[in-house]
């Protein structure tokens, strides 16, 4: 296991792209990326950057996340704005909600660019599902609203979806914390509960707990 899955679940990076599409196999590329540094559970730093991928995007997209194609002529490529985000994230765990797709867009812009991440990924919308079955659903807005969350109402733009996946992300570890008593909330924990079956995660939380 990578070693640093044994650091403290309060201090990661948590991130989130806006993309072109679904599949970065497919030839769909990052539009924006928006991450917060968390340490002790604080926000520490933040990222934002629009990045022009070298094609148009589609109607659906410019609506969908409220990035225009005249907002993208400017902005600087894919590329050079990753170059910048490797130094950003190093170091770190990362943290992203639906992170399956968040990491196939990282891993793959990385890749474009000669590089690799050493950070594991942990997944807020998989740890939510297991403390909160009873939520109507698991979308990062609805979860918010369940969880009674501060928000300024923007979905879809990175750094604003960053922001409340932080938020959830540490409402989840201080539950754990003193609720569950489990203490301290280590990341390899946190990875652990994403995949435990959810009818198994009481006894989980009972056996971690102090």
């Amino acid at each position: 296991m990578n070693t640093q899955t044994n650091k403290p679940a309060n201090t990661v990076v948590v991130l989130d792209f806006e993309t072109t599409g679904l599949s970065p196999n497919q030839g769909d590329r990052a539009i924006e990326i928006g991450a917060v540094q968390i340490e002790n559970g604080q926000v520490v730093a933040r990222f934002q950057e629009l990045m022009n991928p070298g094609f148009q995007i589609s109607s659906f997209i410019e609506n969908y996340t409220g990035i225009t194609n005249t907002m993208l002529k400017n902005a600087p490529p894919c590329e050079e704005v990753m170059n910048r985000f490797v130094r950003f994230i190093k170091g770190h765990c990362l943290v992203a909600h639906n992170a399956s797709f968040d990491s196939r867009f990282l891993d793959a812009e990385l890749q474009r660019i000669g590089h690799s991440r050493s950070g594991s990924f942990a997944c807020s919308m998989l740890i939510a599902r297991r403390l909160y079955p009873s939520a109507p659903n698991h979308k990062l807005s609805t979860l918010v609203k369940f969880k009674r969350i501060p928000t300024n109402g923007i979905f879809h733009r990175a750094l604003a979806d960053t922001e409340m996946t932080a938020r959830l992300w540490i409402s989840m570890v201080e539950e754990l914390r003193t609720e569950h008593g489990i203490n301290p909330v280590s990341f390899s924990f946190m990875q652990k509960l994403s995949h435990t079956a959810k009818r198994a995660v009481p006894h989980l939380l009972k056996k971690t707990s102090g």
